[in-house]
């Protein structure tokens, strides 16, 4: 069931958001080389503790951090822990909050000290497929306007998307009715629903650089792309309000 927030509760949710961007600016400017994936993990949880939140996703089905934390290769779910972050690498860094019973979802990806003109140009395409899945978004837009937004720009540039996760409705739970795909699929026509105002979204398009086939790892959780090539993640919690669409994981 997908449901409907009243403006209080769409206040609660802003909240949750601007503590995610929280996150993600100190991200952006201690992220380097050097650093171990934990100690961002713990900076993280620090600094949504210290706001009077609680981090979402430590526990979440027994997951053990409070970010997710994808290195390169890794599409989404890594887990933080004793890797060095490299010259050269990409980070995906996904970080939900939790505030007044409702939740704040966002990720973006990193470039961890002078990357490849390949790994930047992956990063931008990403980023630009999320703004433009946002910029169609209003009262009467259907989800696969998004997915038709995302996959577009994506395969354009020469890349491929991710097709077994998507984004999600959001509110009091981090993952809630609608699913909002990627991309444009007539099988599932039938749950193409329309955006109304009150409803609430992550768009998160998952982008590779080669296959879009992936693969879990051991550890029940990090997914990674089968062929070994990049991959990045973008995410942002969208507001559906009578006169189009709100980010709400911004400062």
């Amino acid at each position: 069931m997908i449901s409907i927030k009243t403006n209080d509760e769409f206040d609660a949710m802003r909240d949750a958001g601007r503590i995610v961007a929280m996150v993600h600016a100190w991200m952006r400017e201690n992220v380097q080389p050097g650093v171990l994936t934990s100690d961002i993990d713990a900076a993280a949880e620090k600094i949504i503790r210290d706001e009077g939140a609680t981090p979402e996703f430590k526990g979440y089905h027994g997951f053990p951090a409070s970010i997710c934390a994808s290195v390169n290769e890794e599409v989404v779910h890594g887990i933080p822990g004793s890797r060095v972050l490299a010259d050269g690498d990409i980070i995906g860094v996904d970080v939900g909050a939790r505030i007044h019973g409702f939740v704040g979802d966002a990720a973006l990806t990193l470039a961890v000290g002078a990357v490849t003109d390949e790994a930047q140009r992956l990063l931008d395409t990403t980023r630009e497929c999320l703004d433009l899945a946002i910029g169609v978004c209003g009262p009467g837009v259907r989800l696969s306007a998004i997915g038709a937004a995302v996959q577009k720009h994506a395969e354009a540039r020469g890349y491929t998307l991710v097709r077994e996760y998507a984004g999600h409705g959001i509110g009091r739970r981090m993952h809630e009715e609608p699913s909002v795909p990627n991309y444009v699929d007539p099988l599932l026509r039938h749950r193409d629903h329309v955006l109304k105002p009150g409803m609430a979204i992550c768009i998160e398009p998952m982008v590779n650089v080669g296959g879009p086939e992936v693969r879990v790892l051991d550890d029940g959780w990090t997914v990674v792309t089968r062929d070994g090539t990049l991959s990045a993640h973008f995410e942002h919690t969208i507001a559906i309000r009578d006169t189009g669409a709100e980010v709400m994981t911004v400062l």
